[in-house]
């Protein structure tokens, strides 16, 4: 009790309040915009937040990361296209399910489902502190070290049929954060006698560009585009009682999202893949899916939303971040000097579960915003796409600028949202690239503090827990290995 109350001490107050209000419903309506996504917002927003309190600043950017897949659903049921990425298996029964019975009907069960799953995966969050913070404490530089290569093998692997491509974007990554001075001799690399390249390039910088610039070109280069949506009439709160009867889809549904979003390059697909294939494999009305199917809407919009709040676990407990977004969130951590790891469980879990409050409270915030606004929102739907390039070009312009008042980030930043234009033009990752920067720092960090106590290479599994993730790198790269071969076998025999 003692340790729920100083949680919710930190909480209590006007600005984290106000933080948590406009993350939830600014989330919301992001995702409700084709063509933006919280990965555009949260990189826009990332230099405001480092002038705030910790707890201010990653309150909003929990707001906005944890509802802008509710607010993706709304484009996804009414128009069949997805807000957000993650949402793009809800077109698979939303749209069908809009057009056969209603929109009220298809966004209620959306919105219920969406819930659901935010509830279940704070639930759990909340029942695994306890358990987390007796096990950080057994991870040294080692074990951090092994924790964040495992984290960028199953980033690379996540990228199935894109492996090598994803490979040589983590190693981008890798190379851009060694540009600069090394932080041990402060001897210079990479840099060729360039005196702007003597501090390296800011990760923010590189977020902005790749993600928010980038896509903000991608708007102004397509054809303008205004989507038409009709208003939604009646009640939106029939979702909860239908949702009852399919509470064992909603929840297996879930346990996938919360399962998934605790390993590091997995994230909401791999989630909706696998839960969207079992509520199909024990329907009793499998025909139905993809053509308004109840229970393949609920089996992808509740283990989507099961995800950012387990995506927070090795974040927090390790200073891993596992996806893009909470890589953006782990350098608000270091701007205010609170260190994401063992030693935050240990010594701060009162700041963890705040965290945890803070998603619980964003799930019903959204729930009762969207139950009596989605007609709201249904008008910034229709903005042009290119008035949204102007203004997601003009706010990430002034978020590098305000980093260091530099205009050389800005060139960086343009030269950046250039080459991530290419990539999508060309459909490679990105997110590699951000993940190779975080955990190729996190890596060198480790490696140098760990390489004072190991002697031989065995020495750094000889240790229960760093043996373990060894053990679990070497069965992650040997299954894949295995299943690609079988896969060109099969192919060879139908040849």
């Amino acid at each position: 009790m003692e340790l729920l109350a100083s949680s919710i001490a930190i909480l209590y107050r006007w600005d984290v309040a106000a933080a948590l209000l406009a993350g939830s419903i600014g989330g919301v309506v992001i995702g409700a915009i084709p063509g933006v996504g919280a990965a555009v917002a949260i990189a826009i927003l990332l230099p405001a937040t480092f002038s705030m309190d910790p707890i201010v600043g990653l309150t909003v950017l929990l707001g906005v990361y944890g509802s802008s897949m509710y607010g993706g659903a709304i484009p996804a049921v009414l128009i069949n296209t997805p807000g957000t990425a993650v949402n793009a298996l809800t077109t698979y029964d939303g749209y069908p399910m809009a057009k056969r019975d209603s929109p009220r009907r298809a966004l209620s069960l959306a919105y219920s489902a969406s819930f659901f799953g935010g509830i279940f995966s704070v639930v759990c969050l909340v029942l695994l502190s306890q358990v987390l913070a007796l096990i950080a404490p057994h991870f040294g530089s080692r074990e951090i070290f092994l924790a964040a290569l495992l984290g960028l093998v199953l980033v690379v692997l996540a990228h199935r049929g894109r492996i090598v491509s994803a490979g040589m974007m983590a190693c981008l990554g890798i190379f851009i954060h060694t540009i600069g001075l090394e932080p041990v001799r402060y001897t210079r690399r990479y840099t060729f006698d360039q005196s702007w390249l003597v501090s390296g390039i800011d990760l923010i910088v590189v977020v902005l560009g790749l993600f928010a610039l980038s896509q903000a070109f991608l708007l102004l280069v397509e054809p303008d585009t205004r989507a038409r949506v009709d208003r939604v009439s009646g009640g939106i709160f029939q979702g909860l009682r239908e949702l009852l009867k399919f509470k064992r889809v909603a929840t297996v549904s879930s346990s996938f999202g919360v399962s998934m979003g605790m390993i590091p390059g997995v994230g909401e697909f791999t989630a909706q893949f696998l839960s969207y294939t079992y509520a199909q494999k024990t329907s009793r009305t499998p025909e139905r899916f993809g053509k308004g199917s109840p229970e393949g809407l609920i089996a992808s919009e509740a283990a989507n939303n099961a995800v950012p709040g387990a995506a927070m676990i090795p974040l927090l407990a390790l200073g891993i971040p596992g996806e893009a977004l909470t890589a953006m969130m782990l350098s608000v951590f270091y701007v205010h000097n609170v260190i994401p790891g063992p030693q935050l469980f240990a010594n701060q879990l009162d700041f963890v579960v705040a965290l945890y409050i803070a998603l619980l409270l964003l799930n019903i915030i959204v729930l009762v915003f969207l139950m009596f606004s989605t007609n709201g929102i249904l008008r910034i739907i229709r903005i042009p796409s290119r008035f949204l390039g102007v203004m997601i070009l003009t706010l990430g312009f002034v978020g590098v600028y305000s980093l260091r008042n530099s205009i050389t980030d800005c060139a960086l930043a343009a030269g950046f949202g250039i080459f991530g234009l290419i990539l999508k033009r060309l459909d490679l990752p990105i997110v590699p690239i951000i993940l190779g920067m975080v955990l190729g720092g996190i890596m060198e960090v480790k490696l140098r503090s760990a390489m004072a106590r190991v002697q031989t290479p065995l020495d750094f599994i000889e240790r229960p827990v760093s043996a373990i993730i060894f053990t679990m790198i070497v069965l992650v790269i040997g299954w894949h290995i295995a299943s690609t071969a079988r896969a060109r076998r099969i192919r060879s025999r139908g040849d």
